[in-house]
């Protein structure tokens, strides 16, 4: 992730030279000019408003998400993906699963060097199993996929950002047709890093008060934005959750909230090919639609910052 600076006044400063005098020859130090500053973490943070810059209507794929390259958009579906041409939204290509066959649950894409990267997996079947399934962008055949076998959750998106691949294996409350347990439980969804071999190497939780708007569900979506925060999507608002890294722990900086004007959440994707015009891209699947949003990433608030601080002698906590 891209690192970007902190507002200066919720950290806390002390003079090494004097903390170092203190340890070895002064029986004290001045109290530090700044208290330990007070978390806000809990609090729902600002809501801003994306704005609708295309509609793609008649996208009968545009089910479960969407990936995005400079050309084409990919409409997906369980076991489909649709080719569609941006400048017109004509579809081109499809690729069809069999009735029956091994891909059986697409969800998010993502576009890296003329492949497309789908998250995969069984739902709702039990237990969850998921899989990346890898397709070649120009002919749309299936060239490739990689097992995660039974393992944290359902596979729900995936992305590549900063040299990393990113995903989300969802857990959700709802309890399916001849089960007596809830489908995992969505309070165990994680957000993971992983390496080149889609080993993960790191894993995060969502916040609270973000799992309860899903309700039974769970995270769907998930796409890094040219502003270096993570947008997530739950399975019904429309509404992504711009998140950050935390500077500490395991549960994820909720930034603010972005409205979506005419989506029902379900798999998102930032256009990255063109830097001085990125546009977040999300599905109605209530309306058959693909939407192209542009967002004022510029107006999302900047991570808190350090929420502790290092005190003298005289300022101890006890």
């Amino acid at each position: 992730m891209s690192v970007r600076a902190r507002r200066n006044g919720t950290r806390i400063t002390l003079a090494a030279a004097a903390v170092a005098a203190s340890a070895l020859i002064a029986p004290a130090v001045a109290a530090s000019s700044a208290p330990v500053p007070a978390t806000t973490r809990g609090a729902e943070p600002p809501r801003l408003d994306a704005t609708v810059e295309s509609v793609f209507e008649g996208t009968w794929d545009a089910d479960q998400g969407i990936a995005v390259d400079r050309t084409y958009f990919y409409a997906i579906d369980n076991s489909e993906i649709t080719k569609h041409e941006r400048a017109t939204g004509e579809p081109v290509l499809q690729f069809a699963g069999a009735d029956g066959g091994p891909v059986e649950h697409l969800d998010s894409g993502v576009v890296v060097s003329n492949k497309l990267y789908a998250a995969h997996s069984n739902y709702p079947e039990w237990p969850m199993e998921s899989s990346i399934e890898v397709f070649d962008t120009r002919t749309m055949e299936h060239v490739g996929t990689h097992s995660f076998g039974i393992d944290r959750g359902s596979l729900t998106w995936l992305d590549h950002h900063d040299g990393s691949w990113w995903a989300a294996f969802a857990n959700y409350n709802r309890v399916m047709d001849g089960m007596d347990e809830p489908y995992g439980q969505t309070y165990n969804t994680q957000v993971v890093k992983l390496d080149d071999d889609f080993q993960v190497v790191q894993s995060w939780t969502i916040p609270k008060s973000i799992l309860d708007k899903f309700e039974l569900m769970s995270n769907s979506g998930g796409s890094w934005g040219p502003d270096g925060n993570l947008y997530l999507t739950g399975h019904d608002l429309p509404e992504a959750y711009v998140m950050a890294l935390p500077e500490a722990g395991s549960e994820l900086e909720w930034l603010g909230t972005v409205s979506l004007e005419g989506i029902e959440g379900q798999g998102i994707a930032w256009d990255r090919t063109d830097n001085t015009n990125p546009s977040l891209w999300g599905i109605s699947r209530d309306n058959d639609e693909v939407r192209e949003f542009a967002v004022p990433v510029d107006d999302v608030a900047e991570p808190s910052g350090p929420e502790w601080g290092v005190l003298g002698p005289d300022e101890f906590r006890r």
